[in-house]
């Protein structure tokens, strides 16, 4: 019998990265980063208090992960989580970032303990998880991610997948709205665990 299969996803959800984007800003850029809501959109200021202008930024953030991936810290019992999922369950890292870094993703989240499947990814999460679920067979997925739009797409494409809302940043979560075509919002990983366990028990999700 198939093992079911967690796919989820990391920034934000297994390690931090908008606090240590945002200090490595002010550092190193002399920007003052602060997203509303978790829109990177219009959240940057020169220190004269200036927009920075967006498309600016996005060559940041990429220079943020080729060089600054140290720096992010694991999400509290994150690691404890998916050991514990890891027993009775296959297990994917569905990040988006370029392919250049996933040595780089593999690397930072084995120092922390995490030693599962990385795939990279651009755009939306649908597809990507639709082969995985023709790749794995499970007998029950669960996706776990922060982004609204990813809940979305997986609802277009993979619609039997279970699927969990986290925003593990204290400082986003409660400006962030719950996902629309999520079935459930947790932000802590412990009371995510025993959500995605009974998830697996109860079999794939039916299609609404």
């Amino acid at each position: 019998m198939s093992r079911p299969l967690l796919i989820t996803d990391c920034d934000e959800v297994l390690l931090h990265m908008v606090t240590h984007f945002g200090a490595w800003l002010d550092e190193a850029h002399q920007l003052d980063f602060r997203p509303d809501g978790g829109h990177f959109t219009q959240s940057t200021r020169r220190r004269d208090g200036t927009l920075f202008p967006d498309e600016a930024l996005w060559p940041l953030l990429n220079g943020f992960f080729e060089t600054q991936m140290h720096r992010q810290t694991l999400v509290p019992h994150a690691a404890e989580a998916l050991a514990a999922i890891a027993e009775v369950a296959d297990i994917v890292i569905l990040t988006n970032i370029v392919q250049d870094w996933h040595s780089g993703r593999v690397a930072q989240l084995a120092a922390h303990g995490i030693r599962h499947r990385v795939l990279c990814n651009q755009g939306g999460k649908g597809a990507p998880a639709r082969l995985l679920l023709e790749e794995f067979k499970p007998s029950a997925a669960v996706f776990v991610d922060d982004l609204a739009t990813h809940h979305a797409s997986l609802a277009a494409h993979a619609p039997e997948v279970w699927r969990l809302h986290m925003v593990s940043e204290p400082a986003l979560a409660p400006d962030v709205p719950p996902a629309p075509d999520a079935d459930a919002r947790i932000d802590d990983w412990r009371d995510a665990q025993d959500w995605i366990l009974r998830k697996f028990a109860e079999g794939p999700r039916r299609s609404s």
